[in-house]
């Protein structure tokens, strides 16, 4: 008969694991606690740069303690050999006698394999399904990158209660609080990769760097989409360029130029899309190529609208200001042709609502390409 999952060891995991953020990609976040006789005797959690996969942290402070012990992780425990050997096998070679979790791994080199391993060799696994939801929005970018190959892209926009993101004539200032801002730099701390548009850099020459000051496993990759390969080179982005600048431009853009960004340390991509505009979506594939686990798109009204309606973005996450600009000519969220009927408007779902006090909101949501994924 199974015993009952605890809890309060099921939250040390989660927490444990979080601390592996920005740290750990492109692999999972990964917390593992070891009990035994109702005692914490080992804790672990993963970053890239130490290697060690959580459990084997944990098995490893834990020592002779491990043999007979409760092992609770918030992800599946890996079987296949990578960077590191499985750790279902550490598992067993330590003599747990039980494992806890809320996750399958969907990884295809994974998906059941560690559990059936474990079970194999005589060791319970428990599910606890209580903590599946928590577990699966920690690691959501891996969880959305296995079953896909692709990062989950997520749309950014500070936007006035109206619907505006930019003013005709005058856009000195900030739509958003500093303290909006500051959230907004840790939602780029956890991404792997940020977009923006050329329009959106010779308006406002933005650095598009994760300013929170926190370690990462890797640089903040920076991508600007540019057809005509318009980008400045006394611009921040190109002058603060450390192999973490990349430029999408098209064939039509000149070669000189190609190889004058190159020199500076700029990546230059050459991805020809529909319209002669820089293919966003052959983009989004070289990043899953690389294990690029997460895009966030910081743009203006047009890209905004390309990523939207070519289907590429997965959530939404939308900064609102209470601020009205009104007019006509103030830059909507998202410009071009839009959908031209109601019943033919883009729907979003489970929708989150983040406080911003005293008086501003964030709106997270999902695209229906991310439920069909």
């Amino acid at each position: 008969m199974s015993q009952a999952v605890n809890p309060d060891y099921m939250r040390e995991a989660l927490a444990l694991a979080r601390r592996g953020r920005a740290l750990a990609s492109p692999n999972p976040m990964v917390g593992a606690v070891v009990v035994n006789g109702g005692e914490v005797v080992g804790r672990g959690f993963h970053t890239w740069e130490t290697r060690d996969h959580a459990e084997v942290v944990a098995l490893a402070e834990a020592g002779d303690k491990a043999r007979g012990a409760t092992v609770y992780v918030n992800l599946e425990p890996c079987s296949h050999y990578g960077r590191t050997p499985p750790c279902a096998d550490a598992l067993i070679a330590a003599g747990v006698a039980r494992v806890v979790a809320p996750l399958e791994d969907p990884n295809r080199l994974v998906r059941g394999e560690g559990f059936r391993k474990l079970r194999v060799a005589g060791i319970e696994v428990e599910m606890a399904p209580e903590f599946a939801a928590e577990a699966a929005k920690l690691n959501e970018p891996f969880l959305y990158f296995a079953r896909t190959g692709r990062p989950l892209v997520t749309l950014k926009a500070a936007i006035t209660l109206d619907g505006k993101i930019s003013a005709p004539d005058d856009n000195r200032g900030w739509i958003t609080s500093e303290r909006a801002r500051a959230h907004v730099q840790e939602l780029r701390h956890d991404h792997d990769a940020i977009l923006t548009g050329i329009g959106t850099v010779l308006a406002d020459d933005p650095l598009l760097t994760d300013r929170t000051g926190n370690d990462r496993s890797r640089p903040l990759l920076r991508i600007v989409m540019d057809s005509q390969l318009r980008l400045p080179a006394d611009s921040k982005m190109a002058r603060s360029a450390r192999g973490d600048l990349v430029a999408v431009t098209t064939s039509a853009s000149s070669a000189d130029r190609r190889a004058q960004l190159a020199a500076r340390g700029i990546q230059v991509l050459v991805f020809d899309g529909p319209g002669g505009r820089a293919d966003l979506g052959a983009l989004i594939a070289w990043l899953g190529e690389r294990r690029y686990l997460s895009l966030m798109i910081e743009a203006g009204s047009k890209l905004n609208w390309t990523a939207l309606e070519s289907g590429l973005v997965d959530r939404v996450f939308f900064y609102y200001a209470p601020k009205i600009l009104g007019g006509l000519e103030a830059l909507p969220l998202a410009g071009g042709i839009g959908r031209r009927r109601r019943v033919d408007a883009i729907r979003l779902h489970d929708i989150t609502l983040h406080s911003i006090p005293p008086d501003e909101f964030a709106v997270e949501g999902y695209m229906d390409v991310y439920r069909n994924h």
